[in-house]
């Protein structure tokens, strides 16, 4: 008889260290699924061709709606992309295969719109025109985004988010009719997984999680432990290294050199500007 996982496996499971931490919870038990089901969670970037079912479209949303909101403002908005000519457009704005092979797109938006006309309708002043606007209706997206991700997966749907859709912004905006105020935060690719995804390791507790004040005075020491704790699980094959006309093959080729490289290439320079076209303030 297979041996039944604790949390305390899946925590390794997620980040390659050893911990204690929830060893008396069984994975298996439902009082601990929940958390369970966090700790395992997988992108997934392969589908089958089946169609997500409306209802349990419906439901997920519902879910992700759920979520916390900033103030009770709810400045979210999500797009279901059903006509065929809007995916087109999309699928070549966006040009990522993870995402235009999914049977079903949405893009979750940061909607500050809502709340402007509630307060014109309602005669009272909108004060707050400043960056503060923005930052919040962008938190509102994200956390509606995760939520719904966790929704999803708990229907057994599989999700890909992707920003790559910021990379064209002003296009997508026009694509999906986007008025002032409201912006495309990220696509979703959502459908039923061909296969199961794998555990992305990640960073350490001790980089992400501080105490009473912020130190990363070990950070690149850890990273570089992180580095060769994820090459031991995966290593990034030679041919999928980046840039490498510019930098070179590198004969270790971690996560922190393949993202620093990443981000060797400026991305996005325009969104400041769109943003300001969009009627936000940024100051």
């Amino acid at each position: 008889m297979a041996e039944t996982k604790t949390v305390a496996d899946l925590i390794e499971d997620r980040f390659g260290l050893p911990t204690e931490d929830g060893r008396d919870m069984p994975a298996g038990d439902e009082t601990w699924g929940e958390i369970a089901a966090i700790l395992t969670h997988r992108s997934h970037r392969r589908f089958t061709d089946a169609p997500v079912p409306d209802e349990l479209l419906r439901i997920a949303l519902a879910g992700a709606f759920s979520a916390p909101a900033k103030s009770d403002l709810q400045q979210c908005s999500v797009i279901v992309v059903r006509d065929p000519e809007v995916r087109r457009q999309l699928n070549e704005q966006i040009n990522d295969p993870w995402v235009t092979a999914a049977p079903l797109l949405l893009v979750f938006c940061g909607d500050n719109r809502r709340i402007r006309r509630i307060s014109e309708a309602r005669g009272k002043p909108y004060p707050n025109d400043h960056l503060d606007a923005f930052l919040n209706c962008a938190g509102d997206a994200a956390i509606v985004m995760a939520t719904f991700i966790r929704a999803a997966e708990a229907l057994g749907l599989g999700c890909c988010p992707i920003s790559v859709i910021r990379n064209r912004i002003e296009a997508a905006s026009e694509t999906l009719g986007l008025p002032d105020h409201v912006f495309p935060f990220v696509g979703m690719g959502v459908g039923f997984p061909e296969r199961e995804g794998w555990i992305s390791m990640r960073l350490p507790p001790s980089v992400t999680v501080h105490t009473d004040r912020y130190d990363d005075s070990q950070l690149i020491e850890e990273v570089d432990a992180y580095d060769r704790r994820r090459d031991a699980r995966f290593s990034i094959p030679t041919e999928k290294q980046r840039m490498t006309e510019e930098f070179g093959t590198a004969n270790f080729y971690g996560w922190s050199e393949d993202k620093a490289r990443q981000y060797a290439v400026t991305q996005r320079a325009n969104l400041a500007t769109f943003l300001k076209s969009k009627g936000f303030v940024l100051e």
